[in-house]
């Protein structure tokens, strides 16, 4: 197991590494107590990680990144990079049925981990170990760029400036009608700072977001 971490009680490790699948036939602790602990410590030392370096994204949009972060799929892939599905303890009912590929038991057992070296070394280790798996903090505020639309970032961009809003006009709409095309004006104060046209309203009025945003008015 790829892990810089040395336990100085083993007990711990043991009982990360050993699923409830093995501790039902041979009555040896298993790692769901562990995975308890370890989902609210994982859940803490990443919106703690978000927090401090995200400082401009709102409440929502640091939930669903902390909430990309912690999700089964994210953890069974950070349980692979260091090689905890080689390392994990399985009845042999459960590795022949492929508990060793398994995203929820790789999951559990990666929170187990965490809990782990949590009683072991304390919070300090434990963020030292969580780190190398946070994503870079710039590609994250790209991602949440690119995630949102464009009427929400220009309304965010006019609000902290202004603390006003902007409307959108229907300027023009043409063609045949299974096939129009429309062209929405965005209006601030009265003025029009960005025109966008679509196949449809919707997407007309997202360009002309973009296009008021590509500006730089704000």
């Amino acid at each position: 197991m790829l892990i810089s971490y040395n336990f100085k009680n083993k007990k711990y490790l043991n009982e990360a590494l050993t699923h409830s699948s093995l501790a039902d036939t041979t009555g040896i602790k298993s790692n769901e107590r562990l995975e308890f602990l370890g989902d609210s410590i994982l859940g803490m030392v990443v919106a703690d990680f978000l927090y401090k370096n995200l400082p401009s994204l709102p409440e929502g949009e640091l939930t669903k990144i902390r909430a990309s972060i912690v999700r089964e799929q994210s953890l069974s892939e950070f349980a692979k990079k260091i090689k905890l599905d080689e390392k994990i303890k399985l009845a042999k009912g459960e590795e022949v049925a492929g508990g060793r590929a398994k995203k929820s038991i790789l999951a559990d057992a990666f929170e187990a981990l965490v809990a782990a070296i949590y009683l072991d070394g304390g919070m300090r280790e434990t963020k030292k170990f969580l780190l190398q798996f946070m994503p870079n903090p710039s590609t994250l505020k790209k991602a949440n760029v690119e995630r949102r639309d464009y009427k929400t970032i220009l309304q965010e961009l006019v609000q902290k400036n202004h603390r006003e809003t902007v409307e959108y006009y229907l300027a023009e709409e043409s063609g045949a009608p299974h096939e129009k095309t429309f062209t929405l004006q965005v209006k601030f104060k009265g003025k029009i700072i960005g025109t966008g046209t679509g196949t449809n309203k919707k997407r007309a009025g997202q360009m002309a977001a973009k296009d008021a945003i590509e500006k730089k008015i704000f």
